[in-house]
């Protein structure tokens, strides 16, 4: 490493180790999914409290903090003048729910082989601790700014994110902005995406209840069904298991959990009981015609058997998962989560899908959002690159990627790690979104020194 600055970079991140494993362990201590608005928390009590957290941390390290009436908050090196151009790091404090499979309490932080375990240690509460102590080395150092830097905490990524929708209305957007919520080296472009539900008739048949997974954007593990049918007449399968009383007969499938943006190797627990029902053929017509058009969606996750597989060349294939299901006054209701590229858009996919569900199923409560992409030669984009090759000793370039992120919302804006396409997760430990998340400590500490070093860069170049 050929640039002086980084001895001292180095011996900071080591010196801070153990606060920074503390302070990561405070804020996952503080389960926020998204609930209920309240007065000054309009995702909810827990987002608002970990955001409290946050910010509580972010003074203690000698930040200048400030709560935006709990849509969003920040910690900065020092005051921004009006209209002055500044830099910002963009982060969130809240979290998927925890779902099932965990050895532990998602909300202690474990430490094995070197491994954080938690809700959150990887997406995004570990990340947001490490831009606060970026901006501490900053501080403390006495660093002089060019441009102020920013450290933005929002608390409504995993649903809508409304957080940066209401800072872009009320407050003046960075020159540019990275946030650690990928993985490196640096994503310059992200898909589109395509969100809804697929929604049964009244079904009037043997289903009593259908259950599964925890949000959207996860593939589910488990799932369980009632049905108003024997066991023995329903056909076994991988992943099932069958629980008879009073006439009714559960059904509990567990599959294997993961984010919708990267669902290869993924088991839906959802799709164990579509296939079960139509294999066993114990369901009237409309839930058989309904339950086929699921098995269209749950049959790949690139949208084939749905009509709707595509690839540009620039971003990876389009996927597709299902999320969640419910039965509700007497319908069943899947949500979907699609990540397309550029040679396809909302309309079309929203035509191909009304084709594939015919009079079976309706979609409702569709969304969507088109793709982004900012130039890989963009001098902010080429520091960052430069950068964490310079750290790392690799020689990479800026990806594309299915996920979706903050970078999206803002003007000149890319995600930055700091996760790694090839890590190789113990047995032990989950992704993001799933069960045992967990982020390798020493990977998190290479993090931190390579922000440090790229918040620097970016001073020396014009924005």
């Amino acid at each position: 490493m050929n640039d002086p600055r980084f001895a001292s970079i180095d011996a900071f991140a080591e010196q801070n180790r153990d606060a920074i494993l503390r302070d990561i362990t405070r804020l996952v201590a503080v389960p926020s999914v998204e609930g209920e608005p309240a007065p000054g928390a309009p995702f909810g009590t827990g987002p608002r409290a970990a955001l409290d957290k946050a910010l509580e941390i972010a003074a203690e390290l000698g930040l200048d903090t400030h709560n935006a009436e709990g849509y969003i908050g920040w910690a900065e090196t020092g005051p921004i003048a009006e209209e002055q151009k500044y830099l910002a790091t963009i982060t969130h404090c809240d979290v998927v729910p925890e779902g099932n499979g965990w050895d532990a309490d998602p909300y202690t932080v474990r430490v094995r082989d070197g491994w954080l375990l938690g809700r959150g240690v990887a997406d995004d509460k570990g990340p947001a601790i490490l831009t606060l102590y970026a901006l501490k080395y900053l501080k403390d150092n006495g660093v002089q700014l060019k441009y102020p830097v920013r450290a933005l905490l929002g608390v409504n990524e995993e649903t809508r994110m409304e957080d940066v929708d209401y800072y872009a209305e009320h407050y003046e957007q960075p020159a540019f902005c990275f946030t650690p919520d990928a993985e490196f080296p640096v994503c310059n472009g992200e898909k589109g995406g395509f969100n809804g539900e697929i929604v049964s008739p009244v079904l009037n048949g043997v289903i009593r209840d259908f259950a599964g997974g925890v949000a959207h954007n996860a593939v589910p593990d488990r799932a369980s069904c009632v049905v108003a049918v024997p066991a023995a007449r329903l056909k076994e399968g991988t992943g099932l298991t069958f629980t008879e009383e009073n006439g009714l007969t559960t059904i509990h499938a567990v599959g294997k959990s993961g984010h919708a943006a990267t669902p290869e190797g993924t088991v839906n627990a959802i799709s164990l009981i579509v296939n079960c029902l139509l294999d066993s053929g114990v369901c009237n017509e409309t839930e058989t015609a309904y339950l086929q058009v699921l098995a269209k969606l749950h049959a790949s996750t690139d949208g084939s058997a749905l009509g709707i597989a595509a690839d540009d060349g620039l971003f990876t294939p389009l996927t597709i998962i299902g999320g969640t299901i419910e039965y509700k006054d007497g319908c069943l209701r899947q949500t979907f989560d699609c990540r397309y590229p550029t040679n396809t858009d909302a309309d079309k996919l929203t035509a191909a899908m009304q084709a594939a569900c015919g009079t079976a199923a309706k979609l409702e409560n569709t969304t969507s959002r088109v793709p982004f992409y900012i130039d890989a030669d963009s001098p902010a984009i080429q520091t960052l690159i430069s950068t964490y090759n310079e750290v790392t000793g690799e020689n990479q370039k800026p990806f594309t990627m299915g996920g979706g992120t903050y970078a999206r919302h803002f003007p000149y804006a890319v995600s930055f790690g700091p996760e790694h396409a090839d890590m190789v997760l113990p047995e032990f430990a989950g992704p993001m979104h799933g069960a045992n998340e967990g982020a390798e400590f020493e990977k998190l500490i290479e993090a931190l020194k390579i922000y440090i070093l790229a918040l620097l860069r970016l001073q020396e170049i014009e924005l």
